[in-house]
């Protein structure tokens, strides 16, 4: 078989089956699994890089710094999160399907914004920072079999699998994406 026909048939295979309903993960994740959109965690993950980089793209420079209310993080600042937030997943679902068996602690994503000083960064330098984590997260998530997608660990105190974490990371991009919609432009 051409490489490239084996490696479509070996996804097709290995990787169809699994879809949201097989995902772990604790009930305030609902959200963003739901709106993960896709059935298909590859799908889902391309789908919202996609959409979130033109979407990105368009937002004025003079709202970047700009938060709606008092205490808010800006534009710039949900974007060091986005980033952050996604490493902290791959990390992991990394662990989880490596079958590590190491209880993870959760991140307080408010302090980690805090310090992240995302308002000396360049939008440019951000938005290839996260372009660039996402995909080593679409790579990664490439390289599981379907084994190593339903591979369940701890992480923040609850039960979450591999394939959860991949919805949770396109689901989160899409909330946020819409927060911003709604509340910053």
């Amino acid at each position: 078989m051409p490489g490239n026909l084996s490696g479509i048939l070996f996804y097709i295979y290995n990787k169809k089956m699994i879809t949201r309903k097989n995902a772990v993960a604790a009930a305030y994740y609902n959200n963003y699994i739901q709106a993960a959109g896709e059935d298909d965690v590859m799908k889902a993950l391309k789908k919202s890089t996609k959409e979130f980089r033109k979407f990105l793209e368009r937002i004025p420079r003079k709202k970047l710094n700009h938060a709606y209310a008092e205490g808010k993080w800006t534009i710039k600042e949900i974007l060091r999160h986005l980033i952050d937030a996604e490493r902290v997943f791959a990390y992991r679902a990394l662990v989880f399907a490596r079958k590590d068996g190491t209880e993870l602690p959760s991140f307080d994503e408010n302090n980690w914004a805090l310090h992240a000083q995302a308002i000396h960064r360049k939008w440019k330098d951000l938005l290839e920072e996260f372009l660039a984590v996402r995909k080593s997260t679409e790579l990664l998530y490439d390289s599981f079999n379907e084994d190593q997608l339903l591979s369940t660990g701890t992480a923040s105190g609850s039960a979450v699998n591999v394939v959860a974490l991949g919805y949770i990371m396109a689901g989160h991009t899409r909330h946020h994406m819409s927060i911003i919609k709604e509340r910053y432009l």
